[in-house]
């Protein structure tokens, strides 16, 4: 038996050697489309009554949205000779989130303008998924600001609006102050607080239902998609100040109340403000994330021209999320971390 032979008969008995490659090495079921499935999912409620509340133009918006955003990535992607991900859901969830970002009055070519911004500006032009700096959505909606009257027209509370036309006339819609407006202008809206958190108000398909929004919430949070850290110290922080500073008269805390459940403050800490790329990772750095998303919101609403605030406090925190990854990573014992010994 030559040298050759032994050393192949060896080979067989001998065990195989531990192979060593980079972290991650856990490995779990959970894939991206499996958990944008599970956002899909716990949105439905918000979205079929924000059907319910302003009417079959609500359900037009939110497919020509999802559309856009669909056809814009595959597009994209294609021009940019990358494998289409379409299937992983991200971009359908990209579409919902705008989509409960617009008034049901908007016109038909806005949701798809919307798209393109969040699609391939923000989310492809920057690697693609997971790789965006800020969320594509919110950063969509700043963007049609342009637009300020076609953003800022809302139905009255109950009104359907029915028509299918691209561009609405003014007498298909009857223009109405949402309940920040009123908050803005230093008094407590006309809804009664029961009506605003089950969804009878103005404002924003996806937005205007609470208990559908947190009931979605807790699915995420059973899910474990997403961690609490982000909301309670978002709504907490908004909570504290404006109890503490309340711009309207009457009991501080049915003004701070309204403050929580008006406008997009849920959607936007359950949502939005815990997407996986653009939040941090560590929960100390969520817990200031979330603190930080707080503040400026309630900065907004109380000193800037406009009455919402929870898009631009988002996108700001969105851009300081590594500073918050780095400032509170954990260091590894032993060995070191930005230059100090641990």
């Amino acid at each position: 038996m030559d040298k050759q032979e032994k050393n192949r008969g060896a080979s067989k008995t001998m065990p195989e050697l531990l192979k060593v490659a980079p972290s991650p090495h856990i490995k779990g079921a959970d894939t991206t489309s499996a958990l944008m499935l599970d956002v899909l999912i716990a949105l439905t409620p918000a979205l079929v009554w924000g059907v319910f509340t302003f009417g079959i133009r609500a359900l037009l918006v939110t497919g020509v949205s999802i559309a856009a955003c669909v056809v814009w990535e595959i597009l994209a992607e294609l021009l940019m000779h990358r494998r289409v991900t379409v299937s992983d859901l991200s971009a359908a969830v990209t579409g919902l989130l705008l989509a409960f970002n617009l008034p049901v009055t908007i016109p038909l070519w806005m949701p798809v303008v919307g798209a393109f911004f969040a699609i391939v500006i923000v989310k492809q032009l920057f690697g693609g998924i997971g790789k965006n700096f800020v969320n594509p959505a919110l950063a969509a909606r700043v963007f049609l600001f342009s637009w300020a009257s076609e953003m800022g027209t809302f139905p009255a509370a109950g009104e359907k609006i029915s028509s299918l036309a691209v561009t609405l006339s003014e007498t298909d819609a009857v223009a109405a102050a949402t309940p920040l407006a009123s908050l803005k202008a230093g008094s407590l809206p006309d809804e009664n607080l029961f009506a605003m958190i089950v969804g009878n108000m103005s404002g924003t398909i996806g937005e205007v239902s609470a208990l559908l929004l947190i009931a979605g919430g807790v699915y995420l949070l059973l899910r474990r998609v997403i961690t609490w850290h982000i909301p309670v110290a978002y709504i907490g922080t908004v909570a504290a100040l404006t109890l503490v500073f309340p711009r309207a008269p009457g009991p501080h805390l049915n003004f701070m109340l309204y403050e929580i459940f008006a406008g997009g403050l849920i959607l936007g800490s359950v949502f939005m403000a815990t997407d996986y790329a653009t939040a941090p990772v560590t929960p100390g750095g969520k817990l200031l994330y979330g603190i930080g998303c707080g503040g400026i919101t309630v900065l907004i609403r109380y000193f800037g021209s406009y009455p919402e605030g929870v898009s631009f406090s988002i996108l700001i925190m969105n851009m300081l999320v590594w500073y918050l990854d780095r400032a509170t990573m954990p260091r590894p014992f032993g060995g070191k971390l930005n230059g100090k010994q641990t």
